[in-house]
């Protein structure tokens, strides 16, 4: 009997919890437009650097180089003429599945060669008209201003177009919770700040080279249009043809790996109802 008696109060109660309808705000986002905005932190592998000219042709190996994000002031970061001058992510996306989404963004990084290192050098120097003239062969050569200054500071920009996929963790009312992951490729359009052997200063766009990256990525939807988004992203950036000076023929040539850790916050326009689930 008290089997039974028990029984039976776990099956009124399992029908009592069928019959009332829970409310599970989920977003369908097929068909729906995002755009974010963001900021960025950066790391570089090192570098090996050819420069190629009509008086040297020399490379520099393993040179270390850091990004150079903005200290944070209000008025530098949402002020409307200066708010591109940090490092920054823009992303314009579309979902053309629930789960898929193709977008395309700029990822404005900086990149900028460590001054007063030393590297190993190896190449020739000739007629330049600086005590650097000579033949290099795995000489340790001191980068100072007056031999070399490499920036690409306005910057290291990543033009890509990114395919992702996402998962849904969490759904509560005005609450979603998803991951997504990625890849994506583009091309380098650096402005390189560059100062070398004495030539005048070069700080000009140019499309340098391409890229590669895998994005993963932690979402947080909130009141259904707005989101605050995670990312790391890690990528291939091979720069063939970086303008250093103002003579055209003249430039340098780079491949490195770079990791990108990043904190944005778009906008999402959902063209279809939310969906509505019962437990």
């Amino acid at each position: 009997m008290k089997w039974f008696l028990l029984l039976l109060i776990c099956s009124s109660t399992a029908h009592f919890y069928a019959q009332d309808k829970i409310e599970i705000w989920k977003p369908n986002k097929k068909g729906s437009f995002y755009i974010y905005w963001g900021w960025n932190r950066s790391a570089y592998t090192k570098s090996d650097i050819h420069f190629q000219g009509k008086s040297y042709d020399f490379t520099l190996n393993n040179v270390i180089a850091n990004d150079r994000q903005s200290l944070f002031r209000a008025n530098l970061y949402f002020n409307p003429k200066t708010i591109t001058i940090p490092q920054y992510n823009l992303r314009l996306g579309y979902y053309f599945k629930d789960k898929y989404e193709i977008s395309f963004g700029a990822d404005h990084m900086k990149y900028v060669m460590k001054n007063f290192q030393t590297v190993t050098m190896n190449g020739t120097i000739a007629n330049s008209g600086t005590p650097y003239d000579g033949v290099y062969t795995n000489q340790q050569q001191y980068l100072d201003t007056s031999f070399l200054l490499f920036e690409h500071t306005d910057g290291l920009n990543y033009l890509n177009l990114e395919v992702r996929r996402s998962e849904a963790l969490i759904n509560v009312k005005h609450f979603n919770l998803s991951a997504s992951y990625g890849a994506g490729l583009g091309l380098l359009v650096p402005r390189t700040n560059t100062t070398l052997l004495g030539n005048a200063r070069h700080d000009k766009f140019n499309v340098a080279g391409y890229g590669l990256g895998l994005v993963g990525a932690v979402k947080i939807n909130l009141f259904k249009y707005f989101f605050i988004q995670g990312e790391a992203k890690y990528g291939f950036i091979h720069m063939p043809d970086v303008r250093t000076t103002n003579q055209i023929d003249d430039k340098a040539s780079q491949h490195f790996f770079f990791m990108q850790y990043n904190v944005v916050f778009g906008a999402q326009l959902q063209l279809t109802n939310r969906v509505k689930k019962t437990k």
